[in-house]
């Protein structure tokens, strides 16, 4: 009988260490800890001004408080922007304002967000809306947001505009407002 104790007192004590052992194997084993992506911007800058010339003349200056460039070339501008535009004789144009804005790379488009506010200075024209698109490559500005155009003697409203980044010609759509019909 002392035999059969010590036999199954052997086999309980086998049989546990088998079962922890295969606990502290499973347990043991390390999941692998997937990297972490960073997303945030990959360097930031503030109180900027950059120059954008084509064959030694000035075309656009930017000045911002603050600017964020991502991995991708985007780059945010969370403090706002401020854009002047030149003609070919270095004369300045028209000027562009937002509360903040998004540059797409992949797009090459701006996107101004907030009080955007675009002035055309010899026409003594000023558009105002919340949301603005511009394109550097084929210089046109587009919203499909509520607008508002001033001029001299009338003002102008509508939801949708496209124009050259000047604001030198322009199409609303939905227009309305105040204006004079010359006959």
């Amino acid at each position: 009988m002392r035999k059969n104790i010590y036999f199954n007192a052997r086999l309980l004590w086998l049989i546990s260490f088998a079962g922890l052992s295969i606990l502290f194997i499973s347990c043991s084993s390390e999941e692998k800890a997937k990297p972490m992506v960073y997303e945030g911007p990959l360097s930031e800058a503030e109180d900027v001004t950059m120059y954008h010339t084509e064959k030694d003349r000035m075309k656009v200056l930017l000045k911002a408080k603050k600017i964020f460039e991502f991995q991708n070339g985007d780059r945010e501008f969370p403090e706002g922007i401020y854009l002047e535009f030149y003609d070919a004789t270095g004369k300045i144009t028209s000027t562009l304002r937002a509360n903040s804005a998004y540059y797409f790379k992949t797009e090459d488009k701006w996107r101004g967000l907030g009080n955007v506010e675009v002035i055309n200075i010899e026409k003594s024209e000023q558009l105002t809306t919340e949301e603005l698109f511009w394109k550097p490559s084929t210089k046109k500005i587009f919203t499909d947001k509520f607008v508002t155009i001033k001029q001299e003697n009338e003002l102008l409203y509508g939801t949708g505009l496209e124009a050259e980044q000047d604001l030198s010609s322009y199409t609303m759509k939905k227009i309305a407002g105040e204006f004079e019909i010359k006959e």
